[in-house]
């Protein structure tokens, strides 16, 4: 997101116009989730994406048109059932709603501040009205945040329920289209959510820790590296990590959990496989009622060991199955760049509750419907 974000501020701050196409809504198999966009500048320049390459022809020449005032903003949908499907490129079976609307610092005079919250990871949504019975309410847009105060604007006013949807959307960190009502007529907005990137807690200042920040980064985590030892944990040596901790990592993982900085997203991969380190911190994190993923390296022989020694400390059946080891999945993975990528495909397995098993000997939908699943689930 942040090249689109970063176009429309540089659009915003030159007093340019720019067109906007939006995800708002996907049915089937579609390769971009709800919220992806597209900006198309003042010289014509394209950021971003919408669907990998399916549609962004046909959706360049709207935006152009919408961006310039040729045309009104507009709610299109794509799908292999319409009959210029091929035309536009959309052969992968899905199907896509995608919002056009014109950007500029008079249509969105909050944006700076908007940006400015999303760098500083505060949770914050954007609700447009993408479709609605009287058109002039159309591209009207009203920003929500995490704090008691509620927006006050001529929409909001004409739509007294659309604030309450939208911070319901906030509070599941999900972008979702939610309907609007109130005596002007009704529609359909789409709220445009940001929360702070995910967290994942690697534990151990280890080559493959390396390899693991970088995949970490890329899946869009906030990566912390954390080991005791100061010689090993430098950012120089974890350039992909956002921060490197020199401390005992349980005692950092509690900090964090005291602090409301652990929750259901959160991914803690043990990659140290010393016992001093390791059995402390897997102590702790099976404390926390909520992490989305656990993880810790060894051999099996080395993990029987951790496991018994765990057992030892109370631990039951259930509350060991929320523990992925030895972690990563069955590739073959010997290097830690091969280590970190069966690491990274475990995490998302788990994610989104997959079986990890080749997609030519599955059925259902290739694309994940769901953004969340616990360990606990994974291990029904």
């Amino acid at each position: 997101m942040t090249e689109p974000l970063d176009a429309l501020l540089r659009a915003w701050q030159d007093d340019a116009h720019a067109g906007v196409a939006t995800v708002v809504r996907t049915f089937s198999s579609s390769p971009r989730l709800p919220g992806a966009f597209m900006v198309v500048d003042e010289a014509g320049a394209v950021t971003g994406s919408i669907s990998g390459g399916c549609v962004e022809g046909s959706v360049y020449e709207t935006a152009l048109e919408v961006r310039d005032g040729i045309s009104a903003p507009a709610l299109q949908r794509y799908g292999v059932s319409d009959d210029d499907a091929f035309a536009v490129g959309l052969t992968c079976g899905g199907t896509i709603d995608i919002f056009i609307q014109s950007f500029c610092r008079s249509t969105h005079p909050d944006f700076e501040q908007v940006v400015y919250d999303v760098r500083a990871q505060r949770r914050v949504a954007v609700a447009t009205i993408v479709d609605h019975s009287d058109k002039h309410w159309v591209g009207h847009h009203v920003v929500v945040r995490d704090r008691p105060d509620c927006p006050d604007s001529a929409l909001t006013r004409a739509h007294p329920g659309l604030v309450p949807d939208v911070r319901d959307a906030l509070e599941t960190g999900e972008c979702a289209t939610v309907p609007v009502t109130g005596p002007t007529g009704s529609g359909t907005a789409f709220v445009f959510v940001h929360t702070p990137p995910p967290l994942m807690l690697i534990c151990g200042a280890v080559d493959f820790a390396r390899a693991l920040s970088v995949q970490g980064a890329q899946l869009g985590y906030r990566v912390v590296v954390c080991d005791a030892r100061p010689i090993f944990a430098t950012p120089q040596r974890f350039p992909a990590a956002d921060e490197v901790v020199v401390q005992w990592p349980h005692r950092y993982l509690q900090r964090l959990a005291e602090g409301g900085r652990i929750d259901g997203r959160t991914v803690v991969c043990v990659l140290s496989h010393d016992p001093k380190f390791d059995d402390a911190v897997l102590d702790a994190v099976l404390r926390l009622p909520s992490v989305g993923y656990v993880g810790a390296m060894g051999s099996r022989r080395t993990h029987e060991l951790r496991l018994q020694r765990l057992r030892e400390r109370g631990w039951g059946a259930a509350d060991l199955r929320r523990l992925r080891g030895p972690i990563g999945l069955d590739l073959g993975a010997r290097t830690p760049e091969e280590t970190a990528v069966a690491i990274a495909a475990q995490i998302l397995a788990d994610r989104y509750g997959r079986t990890a098993a080749p997609l030519a000997d599955t059925t259902g939908p290739i694309h994940a419907e769901r953004t969340l699943r616990t360990p606990e689930e994974g291990a029904r």
